[in-house]
């Protein structure tokens, strides 16, 4: 009788040891909690993420020529700027935040209105060759920034299968270990901007638009065309009448949100550079789920925003492009 006692004592000490170890009730609680508390929507994007993105935003200046296209990693960018250059060209001001692209290019020189909007982002800015206008704002340090000028063949890398200047190339890697070398912070706190709820629309007058087409000149190779897809509550971009996509993954090139935006542009020399007002506010047309809002552009903490009646107009989550013309008389639906 007393050793089954004994071993009777010794089953139940190891039963209460085991509980010990067993997480409570209230521990579990805490645990979904805590696991629940990482998923949150990206700044820029205003997609659910798993991972809170406490890193600084890549303002990457892409290539838009007809010879350097299908360009590279613009199909992870949040949010992309297409504004003319010299001539009837377009360049493209790449925002990366919530994904990162394996390679982006062909990387192209910078101008000062590019520089501008690269700082409402406290973005790194990447770029290959610059303006005059541009040099000057860099140079005076109102922006952290790497210059393909100087890194060409280290940091970036030229494309045996183009020709210069459609050719230069980096990676997300080489941009981190740029700004390494460069002592520049990796690290920022990104303010969100304003988005929908998933399932929400703007409570706005608006036209359904499942077609947008912009001329920026008579140039066919200057012509952008999106097209909505209603199952993926998207807009394709198409580039001189073909489709968008991604050179190296062949994902297609897509928007949740196009934002047109009416501005005075002015040519300023020879060369072709211009002037372009991105401060002073003006006509806009917001596209979002299949409808069309006409409202209103504002430079707001150094961001193009739509605004309706003095108040800021949600975006839809997904990718934004916004486009730039100086008249909106070229857009048609």
């Amino acid at each position: 009788m007393l050793v089954m006692v004994a071993l009777a004592i010794m089953l139940v000490g190891c039963q209460s040891d085991d509980s010990r170890n067993e997480p409570s009730q209230g521990d579990q609680r805490d645990e979904v909690t805590e696991n629940v508390a990482q998923v949150e929507r990206a700044p820029l994007s205003g997609e659910i993420t798993e991972i809170k993105k406490d890193t600084r935003p890549f303002a990457v200046m892409v290539n838009n020529d007809e010879k350097a296209r299908p360009q590279s990693g613009l199909h992870k960018a949040d949010i992309v700027y297409e504004i003319l250059a010299e001539g009837d060209i377009t360049r493209f001001l790449a925002i990366f935040h919530s994904e990162l692209p394996d390679t982006v290019g062909p990387v192209r020189s910078a101008r000062d209105y590019f520089v501008d909007l690269t700082k409402g982002y406290n973005a790194l800015y990447v770029f290959h060759g610059w303006s005059p206008a541009a040099k000057e704002k860099i140079e005076a340090g109102e922006v952290d920034g790497i210059n393909g000028l100087s890194y060409d063949g280290t940091l970036f890398n030229r494309a045996s299968f183009r020709k210069a200047p459609h050719n230069s190339y980096i990676t997300s890697e080489n941009i981190e270990k740029g700004a390494t070398m460069l002592n520049y912070s990796l690290e920022a706190t990104v303010p969100p901007l304003l988005f929908l709820k998933e399932e929400e629309t703007n409570d706005l007058n608006g036209t359904t638009t499942d077609y947008v087409k912009i001329e920026y000149s008579s140039r066919q190779t200057t012509h952008v065309e999106y097209k909505y897809n209603h199952t993926n509550d998207h807009y394709v971009r198409y580039s001189a009448g073909e489709k968008l996509t991604d050179l190296d993954t062949l994902e297609e090139i897509s928007a949740a949100n196009i934002l047109i935006v009416e501005t005075e542009h002015t040519v300023l020399d020879k060369q072709g550079r211009r002037f372009i007002d991105i401060e002073s506010g003006g006509q806009a047309v917001l596209i979002q789920k299949g409808i069309r809002y006409d409202l209103e552009w504002k430079m707001a903490e150094g961001k193009i925003l739509p605004f309706a009646n003095g108040q800021q107009v949600p975006l839809a989550p997904g990718k934004t492009w916004i486009q730039v013309v100086p008249n909106l008389n070229i857009v048609s639906y």
